[in-house]
């Protein structure tokens, strides 16, 4: 198995040098399929991820996904799948099953194991309040998901 250590989960000095932040990063880059955000910054392309307790108070509290949400809610944990990936050296597949008022589940599967399960709830309010937040929380849902394929490597490893 590749190395584990290989995927930062201590602070960094920038959310930017988060190694989940760069897949994130990648995932809007693979998107881009006219090359509209080539002059965008890195942050610029990760803004929507932020909400701020201004912007969160814009935002009702009762309210339906809109499909850009529910886009930028998959990208992100295509990232945590695909950050798992490079780690583990495991294919990670994704699945999300949504209703239309916005509350589901995601799960990540490395082979028969079951390596992420989040239940999800009021998705139309999908944000962090700040990019250091966004990065914490990837790297953490990553190095749980390393840790269960490190517990139960002969499932992960099962097709």
């Amino acid at each position: 198995m590749p190395e584990a250590a290989a995927l930062q989960t201590t602070p960094t000095a920038s959310p930017m040098d988060s190694v989940f932040i760069k897949e994130l990063v990648k995932q809007w880059r693979a998107q881009d399929s006219y090359g509209a955000w080539e002059g965008k910054s890195d942050e610029q392309l990760l803004e929507p991820y932020v909400l701020d307790k201004e912007k969160r108070k814009t935002i009702p509290i009762i309210g339906d996904p809109d499909p850009e949400t529910l886009w930028r809610m998959e990208l992100f944990y295509n990232a945590i799948g695909l950050s798992i990936e490079r780690a583990s050296g495991i294919m990670v597949s994704p699945m999300m099953k949504m209703s239309h008022e916005g509350f589901g589940r995601q799960i990540l599967t490395a082979g028969r194991l079951i390596v992420l399960n989040k239940q999800l709830r009021d998705v139309h309010r999908f944000g962090f309040p700040t990019l250091e937040k966004l990065a914490e929380e990837g790297e953490k849902l990553v190095a749980a998901a390393l840790a269960m394929i490190e517990s139960y490597p002969e499932v992960a490893r099962y097709s």
